[in-house]
């Protein structure tokens, strides 16, 4: 074994950090299956995603070959406020678990939206206001990208429209409260305000809200506001490029301390965090310069992954979306109120919804319970508390090392913590008191979702 001193942390300086973004499509074997345009029932061109998207993003999501992609000085600048982030060492998590496997994460939680959603928010922000756009509206549903995208649109001077799934809504008051001090609207979803919200209450006036409603409401405010594009925080190709700056760093601080990992984790709920830190990863897999073992880790209250269909599915309740082929549990499957608010989306990423089909990733299903156990222990062990949707990953990498000390294995553990849990206080304080309940559907629960599944002429009968 080494003797050499590893750092409990290390932060890259400002000029090693990555100048490009790296689009993993450029080398997948076989590309995601196109989307599809719902009018037309065929392949979407990038001129249809114009009246919803900024043309560069547009551009961006369709572009399948472009290996690395310049990011822009301006957002390099504004990056530099709060990257590199650091690369950690849980040398007390691995203590208290007695495991002779190494324990590292990548921290994204050091910025005031406290995860990493700031990536992607100040990209998407950047490229609409070199277009000329002087609105944008999005959903967002634990609250870490509406945050986001309204520190980005405040610094760039963008009107900004929020839907935020309702249950959160209600649980986060103070994310509100962030979002609006950074200048954005924020409406609870489902809403009175478009059309698709209403359509939503007329059926059931209780509905708590979903990513999949809150993005109707956004994408329908967008395409009837002047001068208005849509942007997401999570799903999209665009994104998974943004957020690859996570993975670069990860994999250069790593190389640094002369340490590679065996195994990858992160959590999973539309794949914008756990696809940019696999990002150089999978590179390595697909080139077979290395093997290591990536694994998603969900919720098992929406399990898309490890019990959803791989088909072509709408990416809004609202179906006015183009339609992607992914794992999906139905665009109407109704996720439970779980305190994973991030998490709660029908469906994952095209991309790693590929990479997952072809056997190039694992993944597991938790229960909200457990995650919150990992959440407390960590906490009280590295000092930092975690957002729910990150103790996924930390649940993930704490039963790695547990099998290891069973094997005696030595692994190297690499885990994405996305953010802090600051804001989270309603949950943990359920925790605490011994009310929170672990919500697993029936199969009769997914039948429905499934069963609306579209149908595509010649695609999918």
């Amino acid at each position: 074994m080494s003797t050499k001193k590893i750092p409990h942390r290390l932060y890259l300086t400002e000029e090693q950090m990555p100048k490009q973004w790296y689009n993993l499509r450029a080398d997948m074997k076989e590309q995601p299956d196109p989307i599809i345009n719902p009018a037309t029932g065929k392949p979407a061109a990038v001129e249809d995603l114009y009246p919803v998207f900024c043309e560069e993003l547009a551009k961006q999501e369709m572009d399948d070959t472009t290996r690395y992609i310049d990011i822009p000085e301006e957002v390099q600048e504004m990056y530099k406020i709060y990257r590199p982030s650091p690369l950690c060492r849980a040398y007390n998590l691995e203590k208290a678990l007695g495991t002779p496997a190494k324990i590292y994460y990548k921290f994204e939680g050091n910025n005031t939206s406290g995860s990493h959603k700031l990536n992607s928010a100040i990209a998407q922000a950047y490229y609409a206001k070199q277009q000329g756009i002087t609105n944008l509206t999005t959903e967002t549903g634990a609250g870490q990208w509406g945050t986001a995208l309204s520190e980005a649109c405040s610094y760039f001077g963008i009107n900004l429209d929020i839907f935020m799934v309702k249950v959160s809504y209600n649980q986060k008051p103070f994310r509100k409260a962030i979002m609006e001090t950074f200048g954005g609207k924020v409406i609870a979803s489902p809403s009175d305000t478009t059309n698709a919200g209403r359509a939503i209450l007329a059926e059931d006036p209780d509905n708590s809200g979903s990513l999949g409603c809150a993005i109707s409401e956004a994408v329908e405010k967008a395409v009837t506001t002047e001068n208005c594009k849509y942007v997401l925080g999570s799903v999209l190709n665009q994104v998974l490029l943004h957020q690859s700056i996570i993975g670069l760093e990860a994999k250069q601080a790593m190389e640094q301390l002369g340490e590679y990992p065996d195994v990858v984790i992160g959590c999973a709920g539309g794949g914008s965090n756990l696809g940019g830190l696999i990002a150089p990863f999978i590179q390595d897999k697909l080139t077979g310069k290395a093997n290591p073992v990536i694994r998603a880790i969900e919720p098992a209250s929406c399990p898309s992954f490890t019990r959803g269909k791989y088909a072509y599915d709408f990416c809004d309740t609202g179906k006015i979306t183009p339609m992607a082929k992914m794992y999906t549990l139905g665009c109407t499957f109704k996720p439970s109120a779980s305190h994973a608010g991030g998490l709660r989306y029908h469906g994952m990423s095209p991309i790693l919804s590929k990479l997952y089909h072809d056997g190039y990733m694992e993944a597991e299903a938790v229960e909200q319970t457990k995650v919150f156990e990992a959440a407390t222990m960590f906490a009280k062990l590295e000092t930092i508390l975690p957002a729910p949707e990150s103790a996924h990953a930390i649940r993930g990498a704490i039963d790695e090392a547990l099998r290891c000390k069973e094997t005696g294995e030595e692994k190297t553990i690499l885990f994405g913590l996305t953010g802090t849990g600051y804001f989270d206080m309603t949950a943990y304080m359920a925790f605490n008191e011994g009310k929170m309940a672990d919500y697993i559907p029936t199969d009769e629960d997914l039948a429905p979702g499934f069963a609306a599944l579209p149908k595509i002429p010649g695609i999918q009968e």
